[in-house]
């Protein structure tokens, strides 16, 4: 029965790690632990046969894991598979340096991981069993000669004659004076042919020589040899692979009369090594190089490069609208369709260049042996128009296409990680540009990777070190002229550019994910500050606040509103909440429940830049809303836009016909607001009335007009 320990903090990992390590093989026992101490306490008392550990842990990670468990008496040669999300290679060398036997990716492929489970496994036992076999045989031996027992021989020589491993003994000639019978099988002839002979005159195969030197400095030095691996052309013509050792056997004198030599057949194992390194090094799909072959074939092509000065081309692939596909058709048939993909690419490079799979829909080509750059653009340009031609699949035909970034050594970077890299932020650029193109990667790119890493850097430090602030822009009743309320508008006073405007970071925000944390933070600060005018005595005025897509994907928007209402104790009439169009063209069955939801709660919603859109009317009669706000763009030239101004006329008179407020944004003449007003608009904003300001500012604007706008 095989023991296999899974060491992971994380208990659904542990849970599904269990699973697997179950169905290894038949009779497998494990055992689970949360703490890598816990384990390791184990394993100072029960060896295990293999181990499975996560990388990232709070006590030690896998890498001290690794090492511990080696410090570990008896686990010297245990397996240690490390499984880790990280794709940097410093983490792999790092475990594998520490003693690591192998290094997984997750997410987890569990076919991958059961396969190699196995095959470590399967080398682990091998190892124990010649390990078993030698001691015993040599340890025998070492005490009493098989041919001068003075007891037992016969069933001693049974024993030998039952072990798999093939057992020699010589004397000083070569001569053998004892061969069990898996020698004596292995070279195809009896005992009674072997024994009293020169035993290397009877081989007819590779070896020889190597065994009569060795076997002369056994003799010489009286001492045993380390066990050492040793590849033979066998009788049949093949080759083999066997774990040797050779042992003295001494008279009472102390002088080496004999030389034992055991050897294990390895071979099974060997080829199982083969094709663990094989898998290590190539993808599971479409048995492509993968990113870590790639690296080393980069690296060796650096090498080349610096000694004949010659240079070469890095291709980074990344197929557009992959993604549908397999949405519509599944997985099954979009692996179906990398595959047939990996075939087109090997068919359109060169002998000496190699095609990689790098992970889910992306691949790389390393073109070697350039002449000149234009090669790279050639070699890009036969890519895309192959990846553009049609793909027969189920019985449907497909069309995709690909982006290329391409980078150049030495131009373009010196190393195997800053050519990927170079390569990515390339690939990005033509997918930006509407992709199925290339592009070749620049310097203005790296600079402005750089500058997107500072930036979110500082991101992330911004809310911790309270430097996001909320600016306020008034709203006005066109009619009355009063100040009714104020959108709430985030600011950044980042260090060493004061105060920055959303343009600059918002979409970081959304792509980094911290646009959550952000909007939690402006829907709570703006419902406090509200509530602070309203203990003021201005308890009319409202708050707008702007909620992003990704937010309604992601985040439970109504529950969220109804925790910042409670903990500023604003009234829930006094806050607005406002979506723009894209939230509503995406998705408008899903977030009606959550729209709803909010309006229970007692606010209002508006949908914010309306008129921008597609699909605005179709909506309107689905979704809960209050009021629509003119975008800026038709109120700037309605004066002089006649289009603009019947746009204009058209929101409001729909607006009127559905009950709903309709607010104009970006008045900034009072001939606009005069025409809004005239045209039935309810509300206006703009910098006619106001520009963003601090909270305090607001405050004393509306103070100073007598809560009316002249």
């Amino acid at each position: 029965m095989s023991l296999i320990v899974v060491i992971d903090d994380r208990a659904i990992n542990r849970a599904i790690l269990n699973k697997l390590a179950l169905s290894v093989e038949d009779g497998i026992e494990t055992h689970c632990f949360a703490s890598p101490v816990k384990a390791l306490q184990f394993m100072q008392e029960v060896t295990p046969d293999l181990v499975v550990s996560d990388y990232s842990m709070p006590e030690m990670d896998g890498a001290e894991v690794a090492k511990s468990i080696r410090e570990i008496s008896g686990c010297l040669h245990v397996p240690i598979i490390v499984i880790t999300a990280f794709s940097d290679q410093t983490f792999r060398m790092r475990a594998l340096e520490a003693g690591a036997t192998d290094f997984i990716q997750s997410p987890l492929d569990h076919n991958e991981f059961l396969r190699r489970a196995r095959n470590h496994l399967m080398c682990y036992k091998l190892k124990k069993q010649h390990k078993a076999y030698s001691t015993q045989i040599t340890g025998n031996l070492a005490e009493t000669s098989p041919f001068m027992f003075e007891g037992n021989v016969e069933q001693m020589l049974q024993i030998l004659d039952s072990v798999p491993s093939m057992i020699t003994a010589i004397d000083r000639d070569n001569n053998s004076v004892f061969v069990n019978n898996a020698f004596a099988r292995f070279v195809g002839k009896s005992k009674s042919e072997i024994i009293g002979r020169n035993l290397y005159s009877l081989l007819a195969f590779g070896g020889v020589r190597t065994h009569q030197l060795l076997n002369e400095k056994v003799f010489k030095t009286g001492s045993a040899l380390p066990p050492f691996e040793m590849e033979l052309r066998l009788p049949n013509g093949g080759n083999g692979h066997f774990w040797v050792s050779k042992q003295p056997l001494v008279n009472q004198s102390g002088q080496t009369t004999h030389v034992v030599t055991t050897a294990t057949d390895i071979t099974d194992r060997k080829r199982v090594e083969s094709h663990l390194l094989h898998i290590a090094h190539h993808d599971s799909l479409t048995d492509l190089p993968n990113r870590a072959l790639l690296s080393e074939r980069i690296d060796a092509e650096i090498q080349s490069c610096r000694r004949n000065g010659s240079f070469f081309a890095l291709h980074f692939l990344d197929l557009d609208r992959f993604k549908s596909i397999n949405d519509a058709l599944g997985h099954r048939a979009g692996d179906r369709l990398l595959e047939v993909i990996a075939e087109r690419l090997k068919r359109c490079i060169g002998e000496n260049d190699l095609v990689a799979r790098l992970g889910g829909d992306e691949f790389a080509i390393l073109q070697a042996n350039l002449t000149s750059s234009e090669s790279a653009l050639v070699l890009a340009n036969e890519v895309v128009d192959l990846i553009t031609e049609p793909f027969s699949l189920e019985g449907q035909q497909l069309h995709i296409g690909t982006s290329i970034g391409i980078t150049c050594y030495p131009d373009d970077g010196l190393s195997s990680d800053e050519l990927l890299r170079h390569a990515d932020l390339a690939m990005y650029q033509s997918k930006a540009e509407g992709g199925n193109t290339f592009r070749l990667f620049s310097q203005t790119m790296g600079r402005k990777a750089r500058e997107n890493m500072a930036l979110e850097a500082e991101l992330r430090q911004a809310l911790h070190c309270n430097q996001f602030q909320l600016y306020f822009q008034p709203q006005v009743n066109l009619k009355t002229r009063q100040i009714i309320g104020a959108e709430a508008l985030l600011r950044w006073k980042r260090p060493g550019h004061g105060i920055v405007s959303p343009q600059v970071f918002l979409a970081m925000a959304e792509e980094t994910g911290l646009i959550m944390e952000i909007g939690e933070w402006v829907l709570f600060e703006a419902c406090r500050q509200a509530h602070k005018w309203h203990q003021a005595g201005l308890d009319h005025l409202h708050v707008a606040v702007n909620f992003s897509p990704s937010q309604f994907r992601k985040q439970n928007i109504p529950s969220l509103v109804e925790a910042a209402l409670h903990a500023s104790n604003l009234p829930a009439e006094a806050l607005e909440i406002e979506i723009t169009e894209q939230i509503v063209m995406h998705g408008a069955d899903t977030i009606a429940p959550s729209l709803l939801e909010i309006q229970g709660l007692g606010a209002r919603i508006l949908i914010d830049d309306f008129g921008t859109g597609y699909s605005s009317l179709a909506y309107l009669s689905k979704l809960p809303i209050d009021g629509l706000k003119i975008d800026h763009c038709f109120v700037s030239d309605l004066l002089r836009d006649k289009n603009n101004e019947v746009i204009a006329k058209a929101i409001i008179s729909l607006g009127q016909s559905l009950g709903l407020t309709v607010l104009a944004e970006g008045i900034e003449e009072p001939e606009q607001a005069a025409w809004l007003r005239q045209a039935g608009c309810t509300n206006g904003q703009g910098y006619y009335f106001g520009r963003p300001m601090s909270a305090d500012d607001f405050f004393l604007q509306v103070i100073q007009n007598g809560q009316v706008f002249a």
